[in-house]
């Protein structure tokens, strides 16, 4: 009697009926992440919209809200978009364009890939834009081309405060405040309290102190604990003091700073380059030149990778250092401001 062995398969019987009969959408595996973790949500973006992001897990469907998403890596992402999405998130720009533009976005195969190409190099060129190293105005109009090309996409409150920062930027400040104010209709309670903080932004640039304190003081009293929220919290403070500096109120500006100042993470870049500057115009107020000039310095030689915040340090310092008497380096900060900030304040 012949006996025949049997073969055991290499791969379990259970597994092979899975892989047969799941569906195309349970086999896709996007990655999304959200803010404040690395952990990220494995599933399939199922549906994309302004307002966020449809997102399927096993026998779950999660609405994710746009504030509330880091990034997304989407399952056929080329892998120039998988670094130079991470490039212009870690706002090294250059880079990233060299990756996103070897991409041809007419063979990508799915269209929140498409749109997440054109976001980022939208965004990459915008900000380098703001630094003084591009066309703002041409920026302008790629960010208004994305915003119709693909208006269900995740990043277009994104796109909107960009349209805002480069309306005000290009001395608009009334297009600014439209896209700004724009933002009260996201879903993100985030974004709701960052606008009126960007609110009191153009107000505050626009020589209206009393009007940007009132702004900055809705951000101060709101009852938050996101860490988000409370950063802008913590930037509503700095414009604060520059209104309260503006108003002539330098020593309640100066307490204000020093609290912040205690607390200040140098690494926030935004946050540091603001803080400097609300202490510069604080010294002002009071009238301590030689005071200002080394906060304004903190900022141009720290954290000038900000550059609304280093454009304006560089305007004070052309304004200061006159007045105690070195008119040379105040021609230095001029000539560092029509270099790196070509008709800045015109």
């Amino acid at each position: 009697m012949k006996y025949v062995r049997s073969i055991k398969p290499a791969v379990p019987i259970a597994a092979i009926c899975w892989l047969l009969s799941a569906s195309p959408a349970i086999a896709q595996l996007d990655r999304l992440y959200p803010k404040g973790s690395d952990n990220p949500v494995t599933g399939t973006a199922i549906e994309s919209s302004k307002n966020g992001i449809k997102f399927k897990t096993g026998a779950n469907t999660t609405d994710y809200i746009a504030g509330d998403i880091e990034k997304v890596l989407f399952q056929g992402d080329p892998s120039e978009l998988t670094k130079g999405r991470q490039f212009a998130l870690d706002g090294q720009y250059q880079q990233a364009l060299q990756e996103l533009k070897a991409i041809q976005i007419d063979k990508l195969p799915r269209e929140v890939i498409k749109a997440d190409v054109a976001f980022y190099t939208l965004w990459c060129e915008s900000k380098l834009a703001l630094e003084g190293r591009g066309d703002k105005t041409a920026a302008a109009k790629a960010a208004l081309a994305f915003a119709n090309d693909y208006k269900e996409s995740w990043h277009f409150y994104d796109v909107a405060k960009l349209l805002g920062d480069l309306a005000l930027a290009l001395n608009n400040p009334q297009q600014a405040l439209k896209y700004y104010q724009s933002l009260l209709k996201a879903p993100s309670t985030e974004t709701k309290i960052e606008s009126v903080y960007l609110v009191g932004l153009v107000q505050l640039s626009q020589g209206d102190a009393a009007a940007a304190q009132v702004e900055f003081d809705k951000v101060i009293g709101v009852k938050v604990a996101a860490k988000g929220a409370l950063r802008l919290q913590t930037l509503a403070k700095a414009g604060k003091a520059v209104a309260l500096a503006k108003a002539g109120k330098g020593d309640d500006g100066l307490k204000l700073v020093d609290s912040l100042i205690a607390e200040l993470n140098p690494t926030d870049v935004e946050m540091a380059a603001r803080i400097y500057n609300a202490q510069g115009a604080s010294y002002e107020a009071t009238g301590d030149r030689e005071g200002a000039i080394l906060a304004y310095l903190h900022t141009h030689l720290m954290f000038s990778s900000q550059p609304d915040a280093h454009a304006e340090a560089l305007v004070r310092l052309v304004a200061l250092w006159p007045q105690v008497g070195k008119p040379e380096r105040a021609a230095e900060a001029r000539q560092e401001l029509q270099d790196r900030y070509p008709g800045y304040g015109k």
